[in-house]
């Protein structure tokens, strides 16, 4: 770990790779560093001829130094006088939302194998909001970006054309605003709100499902933004095919543009992202300790950040070196929900306690009624709790098709919207399971 500072000292470092001793001095003597903030290093020089020098011929050296040290591209703010007061008197203008900061932008979003079409076709549609991928789909499990990507897309729009309408909104508050619309007699506003954006930009979609109403607002807004070729970005968490509550008309429409999906994290990338986060928080991870917090969380970038998020505060409220024993005792908690893998045996071991049946009697043939039960929701339960594919779940019951195991899912959810008590049950199903860890 190295304070701002010792960042700079290895930047200086790296650059007399390239450059004299004497270049370094004439040009960086004055030269000091104010911050590291979000993908930014800000510096100050109040030599107006040597700042605009660095500017015009070493910018690039001092970027591909940043790149070296965090592997992530970062961006130079040299600051004369005037610039650094303003900034320390902190007279710039702050961002009132999280979308409007510069934490969530392509600049902080690290791509890796798992995410790079996800992140090529954000870009795309920032780059052409209506012309390319309307719709553009993400899905994946919590945890991986998905989020990030929307709020990238909205800063970069936001940065080209101040002017255009950006609404952001995730699903359920959807639903409950357009209930809340109805009941107060504002269903007009609500209307314009969403119908007249240039961008509409909704997080977890898959909770308007089975919500027959709000589904029938949503397709008509859908409609009306599409028509004028304004763009629409949605997130989910599973692919609109496997929406079983979802209005076909709604399904049809999510499938005309792109459907891409976004998985966990390689090693490597999960390695850049830490140290990514770091360069975001004003210190630096060193490869090694990276690597190790790496190999321990694997499962979702939310908790990789907040791994580091933690070390920094370790650091900062005890004062002490980081090491890997610091890192366990910072990390113990999320490495250890971490180890835990649920498994459709765990699934299936947690169905057959709870309904007393057998494992055979869950994987089998039989057509009881507890057993039909037990089995459905076992195949709801791996395909919403794991990674595994519809076919793949199939295999495990007796080499079931696709298709079976998605009419199981779909009747256990049809049950949940109209029986609240086997609702509960599902989730005192699910919160057993998690409480194996």
């Amino acid at each position: 770990m190295q304070s701002v500072s010792d960042i700079w000292s290895m930047i200086l470092t790296r650059l007399r790779e390239d450059l004299s001793e004497t270049t370094i001095k004439t040009w960086f003597d004055e030269t000091s560093v104010v911050a590291l903030e979000g993908d930014s290093l800000v510096l100050h020089c109040p030599n107006a001829f040597k700042r605009s020098n660095i500017q015009d011929r070493f910018l690039p050296n001092i970027e591909a130094s940043l790149k070296d040290i965090f592997s992530a591209d970062m961006k130079v703010r040299i600051l004369d006088d005037g610039g650094l007061k303003r900034y320390q008197d902190k007279e710039e203008e702050k961002p009132t939302s999280l979308m409007e900061s510069g934490e969530f932008t392509f600049a902080t979003f690290v791509v890796g194998d798992s995410n790079k079409v996800a992140h090529a076709a954000a870009q795309a549609v920032a780059d052409a909001p209506g012309q390319y991928y309307n719709p553009l789909l993400i899905y994946g499990n919590s945890g991986l970006g998905k989020t990030h990507l929307l709020y990238a897309i909205a800063h970069v729009i936001r940065q080209k054309n101040p002017d255009k309408r950006i609404v952001y909104i995730k699903g359920d508050d959807f639903i409950n605003e357009f209930i809340e619309s109805v009941r107060t007699g504002k269903a007009a506003d609500f209307r314009t709100k969403y119908r007249e954006a240039d961008l509409l930009l909704v997080d977890d979609i898959q909770f308007v499902a089975g919500k027959v109403e709000t589904q029938n607002e949503f397709f008509h807004t859908f409609n009306t933004l599409y028509e004028a070729k304004k763009q629409i970005v949605l997130t989910s968490d599973r692919p609109p095919k496997e929406m079983t509550l979802l209005d076909d008309r709604l399904r049809t429409r999510f499938e005309w543009g792109l459907v891409q999906d976004v998985q966990p994290p390689d090693l490597e990338t999960r390695i850049a992202i830490l140290k990514n986060k770091a360069a975001q928080l004003g210190f630096m991870l060193e490869n090694n300790i990276a690597s190790y917090i790496a190999t321990k969380i694997t499962a979702n970038v939310r908790q990789l950040e907040g791994a580091v998020k933690k070390i920094k505060a370790f650091k900062d409220l005890e004062g002490i070196e980081i090491n890997q024993s610091t890192v366990d005792r910072a990390i113990q908690d999320l490495i250890r929900s971490d180890e835990f893998i649920i498994t459709p045996d765990t699934i299936i071991k947690e169905i057959c306690r709870y309904f007393r049946l057998e494992e055979d009697q869950v994987k089998g043939q039989s057509r009881s009624r507890d057993c039909l039960n037990g089995r459905q929701v076992a195949m709801y339960l791996i395909r919403r709790m794991t990674s595994l594919s519809l076919d793949d779940t199939g295999k495990i019951f007796g080499g079931r098709d696709h298709s079976t195991v998605l009419n199981s899912i779909n009747k256990v959810e049809k049950k949940m919207q109209s029986d609240p008590i086997y609702s509960e049950t599902i989730k005192d199903i699910i919160t057993n399971i998690n409480s194996t860890k």
